[in-house]
């Protein structure tokens, strides 16, 4: 069940009752593929840095950043995706390290028009994995995201070589749509960069499949 208030901030929302106890039906069913994968948990902080993001996210995301200065005037935003933050993590504390794997699940913050499917306080589930020792870790992620969706549903498509709209990728990318959940029907995107690999899941997105 959701909640709307008129004092409320538009594209958020309040959830409780049993809406509340099917989303963490689903996550504790992505954390179990996730970490039966050999992935660990990793938590992210919801203010950063604007600079994380300029060289990182496409001309789409940084207009969509909720950006502001702090009480020292240095420019902070509320994390639009998560990618660029575990790629930091990669260049300063992880170069030395192989097939380091994570998880997370993280409230994002995007500012655009609000529709079913696309909220400007948004969740997404991720998978990364920071300097992979195989190739075929690609194709290891794309079994795990078919997995997480086939939780949902099995009428899926799978786009194997397709362009992401993040900078940071280096190869064609990776994306699962759901064709019933309509316009915002893409509900996993992911690919390759400089430290590693990864995808990330539109938790509310997979929220409605089958609804």
């Amino acid at each position: 069940m959701e909640l709307r208030i008129e004092e409320q901030s538009r594209g958020v929302r309040i959830l409780l009752g049993e809406e509340v106890k099917q989303r963490r039906r689903l996550l504790n069913a992505l954390i179990d593929i996730a970490e039966a994968n050999g992935f660990n948990e990793i938590i992210l902080p919801s203010i950063e840095p604007v600079n994380i993001y300029v060289n990182k996210a496409g001309p789409e995301v940084l207009s969509q950043m909720y950006v502001f200065p702090d009480k020292k005037g240095r420019s902070l935003c509320l994390r639009p995706e998560a990618t660029a933050t575990v790629q930091l993590i990669a260049d300063k504390h992880l170069k030395q390290k192989k097939n380091q794997k994570f998880w997370y699940f993280e409230r994002c913050w995007r500012y655009e028009k609000p529709q079913e499917g696309r909220y400007r306080e948004f969740y997404q589930f991720g998978v990364e994995i920071i300097n992979p020792d195989s190739p075929s870790c690609r194709d290891e992620l794309l079994a795990m995201a078919e997995q997480m969706v086939a939780l949902k549903t099995d009428a899926y498509e799978v786009a194997s070589a397709v362009k992401r709209g993040l900078d940071y990728y280096t190869e064609a990318g990776f994306e699962i749509s759901v064709p019933a959940l309509g316009a915002q029907k893409q509900v996993v995107g992911g690919g390759s960069y400089q430290q590693g690999i990864g995808f990330g899941l539109g938790f509310d997105r997979l929220m409605l499949c089958n609804k």
